[in-house]
């Protein structure tokens, strides 16, 4: 069975350590500010992302109640298998773009050029070709439209960090150079994982944030100009050599090559922080349904500070908020259409001067909220 192209996931909704301690942050201070002004609003919300596949804190959860990382998969991915794949399995991921030169070092050959690993060169943009250049720029080769330097296992990229595997510099549609990182999919879940998931969490949840990010390496490619994949939250957050712990490449190497797999096909395992309670189909977010990705119950999503979250809004924050989508004040909020669980697909907001629509998404990017389960409650009659 052919399975319809999963979109890239967005930038905003995808599982990231970092933005959930950010939105910890900000959530205590919007009540904090809430608290001073008289509260008209009160907006309930669940969960922390697009709700789609595998939560973080849902697995972590399991884990802590015994659950190995092969039942984890196989109850966010439903009716899946795992599977394993040979060879390396190369993925590129975009580091960055830049209209200057690239400066490298750590690199033992570059454009069938032999290199001191010793010494830093650089690639240099000539037109549409990249010329590889000493640290004083003395040309040394003409590489085409790509520079690849390969060495001993990592390369050292100036003020972009350490990578396993090789840098490719390539000239993009802008005249610009794409920093690219292109190395095997095992070593590159090793610079995922514990961006992904804190090294400190139970390894079942390691190993099994482990075969997600993989699969999705795999899967999720964007098509970019010589590269696959992001380095950050629009594909999954890699941050190389320099982010690696022990117990996160222990996690990788156990379950090296291992993947999702359903049909006989690679899976594509899209992921948040937390549901919830109740994971999402995901026809009702992406538009277009996929057999492995329907909503599952998600009990011990719990352990996610996010799990459940409130914001508290006067009726003047909460109209000026919403105002890009509102006519007038606003008086009601009618929920017209939601997914399997009670995340907003579309609502009616009924204002002073009329009544227009918009989308979960459009009021949780308005409201600054955590995911588009909301809820919404009026308490007092200001505005």
């Amino acid at each position: 069975m052919s399975l319809p192209r999963l979109p890239t996931l967005p930038r905003r909704l995808a599982t990231a350590l970092l933005a959930l301690v950010a939105a910890l942050v900000c959530a205590l201070g919007a009540t904090a500010a809430s608290a001073r002004a008289q509260v008209n609003w009160v907006v309930h919300g669940h969960g922390f992302g697009h709700g789609v596949g595998m939560s973080a804190y849902g697995a972590y959860g399991y884990a802590l109640h015994g659950k190995g990382y092969k039942f984890i998969l196989g109850h966010y991915y439903v009716g899946t298998s795992l599977g394993k794949i040979s060879g390396p399995n190369t993925v590129r991921v975009l580091l960055g773009a830049t209209s200057g030169d690239v400066t490298f070092s750590e690199a033992t050959s570059a454009c069938r050029t032999k290199l001191d690993p010793t010494r830093t060169y650089e690639a240099h943009r000539l037109g549409n070709t990249v010329v590889l250049r000493s640290s004083a720029g003395k040309p040394l080769a003409r590489c085409g439209a790509t520079l690849r330097a390969a060495g001993a296992g990592a390369i050292d990229i100036t003020g972009v960090g350490r990578y396993r595997g090789a840098l490719e510099t390539v000239v993009n549609e802008s005249g610009e150079l794409n920093i690219v990182n292109a190395l095997s999919v095992d070593n590159y879940v090793k610079g995922v994982i514990p961006n992904e998931s804190p090294p400190s969490w139970p390894m079942a949840e390691l190993k099994a944030q482990a075969v997600a990010s993989r699969s999705f390496a795999l899967t999720a490619g964007v098509g970019g100009d010589g590269y696959d994949l992001y380095a950050d939250t629009r594909s999954q957050v890699y941050k190389g050599l320099e982010s690696e712990y022990k117990r996160t490449n222990e996690a990788a190497e156990a379950t090296r090559g291992k993947v999702v797999m359903y049909q006989g096909k690679i899976a594509e395992t899209l992921f948040s922080a937390c549901s919830g309670g109740h994971t999402e189909s995901i026809q009702y977010v992406f538009g277009t349904a996929v057999p492995y990705l329907v909503g599952v119950p998600d009990p011990y999503d719990t352990e996610c500070p996010l799990h459940t979250w409130t914001l508290k809004f006067s009726g003047q924050e909460i109209s000026a908020k919403l105002a890009p989508y509102l006519d007038g004040k606003l008086t009601k909020v009618v929920v017209t259409k939601h997914g399997l669980t009670p995340r907003i697909m579309q609502a009616k907001l009924y204002g002073t001067g009329g009544v227009t629509t918009v989308t979960g998404e459009q009021l949780e990017l308005a409201l600054d909220g955590y995911s588009t389960w909301m809820s919404f409650e009026r308490v007092g009659s200001g505005g």
